[in-house]
């Protein structure tokens, strides 16, 4: 059933959903990565580290309703369930338990490594097919080379 119908082509409403279902789940994973690390997080660092993570996961919450509402409004319904998550979800994720500072930075800057070179594909396959959607992608993009940037400061050795 397709309650809302889009003004794409079927092929250009394919690649557009494809690439926003993956962000979806790229994003709603991100926002469990950071969920586990802040509950977790232990070490000299930890105030600036748990407040930095609930803001990567307010940001992931907040831009996987924007993904979401944007396939609904191409007439596919999302999927954001948490057996989908679960199934499809490979962005590198924290071990069990407590965490260091310095291994909670590492793993979000990579988990977020990897969210951002999966967009900058999806940037690429969307180009033609709906700029509309490659814009959305773009902006996410660059929100979450935001934050990894952050990570990746805050895990530098300096000069001794």
């Amino acid at each position: 059933m397709t309650v809302v119908r889009s003004t794409l082509s079927d092929e250009a409403r394919r690649i557009s959903c494809e690439a926003l279902q993956d962000t979806l789940v790229d994003l709603l994973g991100l926002s469990l990565i950071g969920k586990q690390a802040h509950w977790n997080v232990v070490g000299p660092r930890f105030r600036s580290i748990h407040l930095h993570l609930d803001e990567v996961v307010s940001a992931s919450r907040a831009q996987a309703d924007t993904v979401a509402e944007r396939a609904a409004a191409l007439g596919v319904s999302p999927d954001g369930r948490p057996e989908t998550i679960a199934k499809v979800f490979s962005l590198p994720a924290p071990k069990e338990g407590w965490l260091r500072d310095s291994e909670a930075v590492q793993v979000l800057a990579e988990a977020l490594g990897a969210a951002i070179t999966r967009l900058r594909e999806r940037i690429d396959a969307t180009e033609k097919a709906d700029p509309v959607t490659q814009d959305l992608l773009i902006s996410i993009t660059a929100e979450l080379e935001k934050q990894r940037w952050m990570f990746e400061a805050a895990n530098f050795p300096g000069e001794s």
